[in-house]
């Protein structure tokens, strides 16, 4: 059993389900650099753009004006947005003040996938404008729990991408790993489903048990 007294959530991949969306986006950008577009999806998951941009290309204004257009084509794509099972039934239970979103989309693209997905959205967001460094440094996790008057160490993360489990293990916070990356779930409990969970209120906060976890 767990207890936290706030969440911490990341979006693609843990909240909203948009594997083919932006892996046919890398797909096009690996086929227009020559690039191997496996190497480029693994290294992609949970990270920002620009940042996976560079990390290929090197940086400068071709990494640039790539990662922009990446961007503003996904803002397009709505199409195949859904929520992953359990979602919406788990953000439902929990009060605003309890929960953050922190992810390394844009704060127009989250707000877009989630809404295209049913999900409702919380009074915290730390999107990827929002922060000098993305994931996997902890900086978009610290910045949500300070907002939400919390320290990390008081939160649990969930993510699905190794980026993503190392910034919320960085941060302090629990990490519960939902479908989780093999490269990172070694460091986080496992938990193969939302709908695995059983969240109770308590006097401090929430117990979460795990009907499925591995430490």
């Amino acid at each position: 059993m767990l207890h936290a007294e706030a969440f911490l959530f990341d979006m693609d991949g843990t909240l909203v389900d948009s594997t083919e969306v932006v892996e046919n986006e890398w797909r096009r950008f690996s086929a227009r650099f020559d690039l191997d577009a496996e190497e480029v999806i693994a290294f992609a998951h949970g990270r920002q753009t620009l940042d996976t941009v560079i990390h290929f290309l090197g940086a400068g204004e071709e990494a640039v004006t790539a990662a922009d257009e990446l961007d503003a084509r996904e803002l397009m794509i709505l199409d195949g947005i859904v929520a992953i099972a359990g979602a919406a039934d788990l953000l439902q239970r929990l009060p605003q003040d309890r929960w953050a979103l922190v992810t390394s989309a844009s704060r127009e693209l989250a707000i877009n996938r989630m809404h295209a997905a049913g999900l409702p959205l919380p009074a915290v967001m730390v999107c990827a404008e929002d922060v000098a460094e993305g994931k996997p440094s902890p900086e978009g996790y610290l910045k949500a729990a300070s907002i939400l008057g919390y320290r990390a160490q008081d939160c649990i993360v969930f993510e699905d991408a190794a980026a993503g489990i190392r910034a919320g293990n960085a941060s302090g916070a629990r990490v519960i790993a939902v479908v989780p990356d093999a490269n990172g779930a070694q460091e986080a409990f496992a938990c193969a489903t939302l709908t695995m969970l059983n969240i109770v209120p308590d006097t401090s906060g929430f117990r979460i048990t795990l009907l499925m976890a591995e430490e």
